[in-house]
């Protein structure tokens, strides 16, 4: 437990010297960056120790804060989100530093790394407090640091419009949270996780919704993610990889531990996740395959991934309250490794967006393409971390979904709530899986494939050394989670008893280990082949190089890069089938000559839960508040008049 302190430590003391040292931009990254690294390593010792290990540990210090204690807890659901955090903050951090030096002298990069490694504290003590004062603490930290992050570019008026979206929709979810933790922790005189109790009844359901809304707005579940697409793309690429890959889980974490506080649970609850989490996944895809900026295929791809968490969760809860308690285990276990898994193949992607970016100069996917040929890295990189996307064994994104598949196909067996919940967990997984490929497909073959679009794409280089090696690292251990996916049932099973009790944790490690050992001996089968046949082509060229020849033209006398399939293109025959979903406003050109000039085509896919309801929601409350604008006078006197009632009628209602 002291080195999970010592961590905190040393990321806001390279926080402080890092904005000391804002004058001097490259000793400002080095303090940021290194210090981000070294804080990783000391953190990641304690939490894989305790994942081995199983055991709790704890730690109180002194903290005159009312109803707060500064009490930190190291248990085996919080070091399973702990790993990934400070795998990709870590290497987030060393991919930084040659992402924003293009940024030296006109950013400031002292604020940007003290930021970042308050970010990286603040998730970190949202994961161990043991006390609700303190967890608010990290988790509005958390907030504030990710906000002047996304503002990183606040020139931009996009920018600006996300960050607003985005800090109003994290004060939403405080606001939810408070409420929520009052609840629970109405009879206690401080509020710490372990004396929180509540009636089973309406309370319960009331806290439950409340964590629901609170938690739901960070994980960008539907119809709570209107900041997702919108803030992940504005912030630089390490930071979006890590708000993707690991900020977003908080909200997943929090709904962990809130069950965990309301046991017995009711039925209805576990319903309410799961149809959260399969509109999460469907529409995360299919939105998803209609974006034209490759770091909004990859917000949106989150959206679905955390669509896929939920309903897992929402499957096992089901299976907890039906007794069916192996379906449960194995629905627990699958969303803890897809947490997992996620972190890992999403920081990889946002990394190589962020390589295609600096290295290109956009993100557009219609003004890219032949980017393999002169970003060959990146592209093998990619290509990796959507194979995991897509669930692709070997690749690691496999096995939380395989468990998920596991206990929706044997719910089906049983009879009442388990059998309907297993049947659309199963069809909801197996769509918005479809979906993912042909989005990820999409955007790759748009990006790396074919030919140039634009003057861009044809002088995009690869990145920095150190970009590469951190989407390297990842590549890698998105490959050895996959195939060491058997191993990783034990360490989910004791984070599954830790948040919902040993006997669902154990019984999805015994029912999953047998198939996932041969799933991964033929992933190991298939890289074999895949070496051997490799050998076999350089060893028969013998250092000759392939010949290289035009492409078949399809007998056009002079084509262009603008006649290869696009973006759009690629996914009209979608995107035109869920056009009541999607409402996608195009702009089609009027061709009446019969030699016309030049014509434009456009297709744009609408923010249609921004649009149809949070906006005009939001203009209601606008409006509302202008007619209540006279309270507002700009004289002091009234001001200390207000407060002087108020505390007047706090100490009458009191006494």
């Amino acid at each position: 437990m002291l080195l999970v302190l010592l961590s905190f430590v040393i990321l806001l003391f390279s926080a402080l010297l890092a904005l000391c040292l804002g004058r001097n931009p490259d000793r400002a990254q080095d303090a940021g960056a290194y210090g981000a690294a070294a804080a990783s390593v000391a953190g990641l010792i304690p939490s894989v120790h305790t994942l081995i290990s199983g055991n709790t540990w704890s730690l109180s210090l002194p903290w005159p804060v009312p109803l707060g204690s500064f009490t930190l807890t190291l248990d085996p659901l919080a070091a399973f989100f702990l790993v990934p955090l400070f795998i990709l903050t870590g290497l987030a951090a060393v991919y930084g530093v040659d992402y924003l030096r293009h940024y030296s002298g006109r950013k400031p990069l002292g604020l940007a790394w003290a930021a970042f490694n308050v970010l990286t504290a603040s998730m970190a003590l949202v994961f161990t407090a043991g006390n609700a004062v303190l967890f608010i603490l990290g988790w509005e930290l958390m907030a504030a640091s990710s906000f002047l992050l996304v503002l990183f570019e606040h020139e931009k008026a996009q920018v600006r419009r996300a960050a607003f979206i985005y800090i109003t929709a994290g004060g939403t979810g405080a606001l939810c949270l408070l409420a929520a933790f009052s609840l629970l922790g109405s009879g206690s005189a401080v509020l710490d996780f372990g004396s929180f109790s509540v009636s089973p009844g309406g309370v319960a359901s009331a806290v439950f919704l409340l964590a629901l809304c609170g938690f739901g707005l960070k994980a960008g579940s539907i119809p709570f993610h209107v900041w997702l697409p919108e803030a992940h793309p504005a912030a630089p690429s390490h930071v979006s990889a890590v708000m993707s890959g690991i900020m977003i889980k908080t909200g997943v974490y929090g709904i962990i531990r809130v069950l965990g506080f309301l046991t017995p649970w009711q039925e209805w609850w576990g319903w309410t996740l799961l149809f959260i989490g399969a509109a999460s996944s469907l529409l995360g895809a299919l939105f998803s395959l209609a974006q034209h900026e490759l770091k909004r295929v990859l917000a949106y791809s989150s959206i679905e991934n955390v669509g896929i968490i939920l309903l897992a969760l929402g499957l096992g809860v089901i299976g907890v309250v039906s007794r069916a308690y192996p379906l449960a285990g194995l629905a627990f276990a699958g969303a803890l490794l897809h947490v997992l898994n996620h972190s890992l193949f999403k920081g990889l992607l946002f990394m190589g967006a962020g390589s295609v970016l600096q290295g290109a100069g956009t993100a557009e996917l219609d003004a890219l393409g032949g980017l393999s040929k002169r970003m060959p890295g990146t592209a093998t990189l990619f290509f990796a971390g959507s194979a995991a996307a897509c669930a692709l064994p070997p690749f690691n994104g496999f096995a939380g979904e395989f468990l998920i598949y596991i206990g929706a196909f044997r719910s089906v067996n049983a009879s009442g709530a388990p059998a309907l919940a297993g049947v659309i967990a199963g069809l909801s997984l197996a769509c918005a899986g479809a979906l993912a490929a042909a989005a990820f497909t999409r955007a790759g073959g748009t990006a790396f494939l074919g030919e140039p679009r634009t003057g861009r794409a044809a002088g995009a280089h690869e990145p920095g050394p150190l970009m590469l090696f951190s989407m390297r690292a990842l590549a890698l251990l998105c490959l050895l989670a996959g195939l060491a996916s058997p191993f990783l049932l034990l360490p989910a099973a004791r984070a599954v008893g830790s948040g919902f009790g040993p006997a669902s944790g154990y019984a999805a490690a015994q029912t999953a280990a047998v198939p996932l050992i041969y799933i991964s001996a033929g992933g190991l089968l298939l890289l074999a082949i895949i070496a051997m046949a490799a050998a076999k082509r350089r060893a028969f060229l013998g250092g000759k190089k392939p010949a290289v020849g035009a492409t078949w033209d399809c007998g056009y006398a002079a084509p262009t890069p603008r006649m290869q399939y696009g973006a759009s293109s690629f996914a009209q025959p979608l995107t035109d089938f869920f056009q009541p979903v999607l409402r996608k406003i195009g702009q089609y050109p009027v061709i009446s000559e019969y030699f016309p000039g030049r014509a434009s085509f456009s297709t744009e896919a609408q923010a249609v839960f921004y649009n149809s309801f949070y906006y005009p929601v939001a203009a209601r409350i606008r409006d509302l508040a202008y007619r209540f604008s006279w309270i507002q006078h700009g004289r002091l006197q009234i001001y200390i008049m207000y407060i002087v009632v108020t505390l007047m009628g706090l100490l009458i209602w009191k006494l």
